[in-house]
């Protein structure tokens, strides 16, 4: 597992490099410019002056406005990405909170992410942003972060997806996917996430938080599932939906891969 692309941060958790795949074709994507994370409001001074030393230029949000209210990005003093965001609700809760919803057992819990991951294909405030994002990166106009709440769904799904339309095998693309297991201090973001959830809903097993708070890989093959019976394959929904029609599929090749 390619740990390296990890970096590690003192209050921002799931912060990485998401590039440096191999894609088809015998390129490669590029290393430095591509990132995405969880939120940052516990973000440390020491974090954002190392989130500035990245020069991003957008910074593509997906949580919905009351997510951004009840936890606000920090900004270093260097700041000056453009922040891409939904002026409204992405989704009620965070996919991890709306599973948790009357969840009693780790397997039941692994059966409210699949039917999120199966919904949110479908969810337009979310095809919104993914639009905005797919646009950002194919303008090529330099370095990007991309996150949610806790950079794992919402976010994940807008990385595959990505993944896809450059050429990034399924395996590497599932191996980025599944880094959220284990980049970083997953043991804070698991005891940061179950103390949200229990506040919420009262008293939840260890097992069943660690299922809410962490990624499977049964999750995006159900969101692939539901689009492909939605919308017969990846490539379609890519055109049809999320505009990345051939042209814009090869200015992302031309921007984010090399070699």
């Amino acid at each position: 597992m390619d740990r390296d692309r990890v970096i590690p941060l003192d209050g921002i958790h799931n912060f990485r490099d998401y590039g440096g795949y191999p894609v088809a074709g015998g390129r490669r994507m590029k290393r430095g410019l591509l990132f995405r994370s969880g939120q940052h409001v516990e973000a440390s001074d020491a974090d954002l002056a190392a989130i500035d030393r990245l020069g991003l230029r957008h910074v593509i949000d997906f949580r919905g406005a009351s997510e951004r209210k009840s936890y606000p990005c920090r900004r270093g003093e260097g700041f000056c990405a453009q922040v891409i965001a939904f002026d409204g609700e992405t989704a009620n809760l965070a996919p991890h909170m709306e599973a948790a919803d009357g969840v009693l057992t780790s397997e039941g819990a692994h059966r409210a992410m699949e039917r999120i991951y199966r919904n949110l294909p479908a969810r337009e405030p979310v095809l919104w942003v993914m639009r905005q994002y797919f646009a950002a990166l194919a303008r090529g106009d330099g370095a990007s972060l991309v996150h949610c709440l806790a950079g794992k769904d919402r976010t994940g799904m807008a990385v595959a997806l990505l993944h896809h339309a450059v050429g990034v095998h399924p395996d590497d693309a599932m191996e980025d996917f599944l880094l959220t297991n284990s980049a970083g201090n997953i043991e804070a973001r698991i005891a940061a996430g179950g103390d949200a959830i229990r506040a919420k809903y009262g008293a939840i097993d260890d097992d069943t938080i660690r299922v809410l708070m962490g990624v499977d890989p049964r999750y995006l093959h159900a969101m692939r599932e539901a689009v492909e019976e939605a919308h017969g394959s990846l490539d379609a929904f890519l055109a049809d939906v999320l505009e990345v029609d051939d042209a814009r599929r090869e200015a992302l090749r031309l921007h984010l891969t090399e070699g």
